[in-house]
């Protein structure tokens, strides 16, 4: 091309866009780099390690994670049963849910829940303690507590996590004794 070529390419641009207003905003240009991402919640992660670690207040099983079963069967008690509570085939007669508690308020309410529930003689329960799907990268915080506690107790002959319909893995049947 000759420099005679570009100069009517140019005036015959500018006659096609005479009377052509630029958008508003527009920028001409390459976009701006994207800043360098940056960790939000790193600090209060390491503050929340560090508090949990003095306090003694996260999960008791660190292997548990937010999809895992909860299965427990004391000594004694027969597969059968476990099989049954696991289908769902004990009737709940009351529930606890614990979300949005934080663990020392949890750990209280679970104990009144059960005591209550050994005083009416009731034989099977549902506790909902969720996922920890908000819980980041220390996982389900109450599940562990719940399974952790419940281990302890005497009367709970067995518990295992619901059915879908109830929750699945953010709840748990318990199966109680005297």
């Amino acid at each position: 091309m000759c420099v005679s070529d570009r100069d009517e390419d140019r005036q015959l641009f500018r006659a096609a866009m005479r009377g052509v207003k630029p958008l508003q905003g527009a920028t001409a240009g390459p976009p701006r780099p994207k800043p360098p991402p940056a960790a939000r919640f790193s600090r209060a992660d390491r503050l929340a390690v560090l508090e949990e670690s003095l306090n003694g207040a996260g999960p008791i099983d660190p292997a548990l994670a937010a999809g895992d079963e909860l299965v427990f069967r004391r000594e004694g008690v027969p597969l059968g049963v476990l099989r049954r509570l696991r289908r769902g085939e004990y009737r709940v007669q009351c529930e606890l849910d614990l979300h949005g508690l934080t663990v020392p308020q949890a750990k209280q309410a679970l104990r009144e829940f059960l005591s209550e529930a050994l005083a009416r003689d009731w034989r099977c329960v549902r506790i909902v303690h969720g996922k920890g799907l908000r819980s980041g990268h220390r996982g389900p915080v109450l599940k562990g507590m719940v399974a952790s506690l419940l281990r302890r107790i005497g009367p709970v002959l067995a518990f295992v996590s619901a059915r879908a319909v109830d929750g699945g893995t953010g709840a748990i049947y318990v199966l109680l004794g005297s």
